[in-house]
């Protein structure tokens, strides 16, 4: 009995992969096309736009809620700032710590996108 549970297990966690997998693809191709922003870039700017006060948080506590290494979300933040959505800024109190906060443009893209995401997340509720 413990075999085949452990298959049904297994199985599940393969049908779960897959879908979210499938659903990232559409979610990259989609906000890249319509946005010009990736899946990943997305949940940042959402974290970001959630986070109180003045759309900013600490990059440690981002990346808590990133779900990226750490030197893998310096690089997207980066990526960020380049284009004008995010800046960094050092905190007064404490010189180890930096802030990533969202800029008014960044804001707006956020705001543009969310609707695409969201549309795309409903879509793939829909039975297959």
């Amino acid at each position: 009995m413990a075999k085949r549970d452990d298959e049904q297990l297994a199985q599940a966690w393969q049908e779960l992969m897959s879908r979210y997998h499938r659903v990232s693809c559409v979610l990259d191709s989609t906000l890249q096309t319509q946005h010009g922003i990736s899946a990943s870039e997305f949940a940042v700017l959402e974290r970001l736009a959630d986070a109180q006060p003045e759309h900013a948080m600490k990059m440690n506590d981002l990346g808590e809620h990133a779900h990226l290494s750490q030197s893998a979300l310096s690089r997207l933040v980066a990526r960020l700032e380049a284009d004008g959505l995010v800046e960094r800024a050092m905190c007064t109190e404490d010189r180890r710590c930096v802030y990533a906060g969202l800029t008014p443009y960044g804001l707006a893209v956020y705001e543009a996108a969310r609707p695409t995401h969201r549309e795309v997340l409903r879509a793939a509720q829909q039975p297959v």
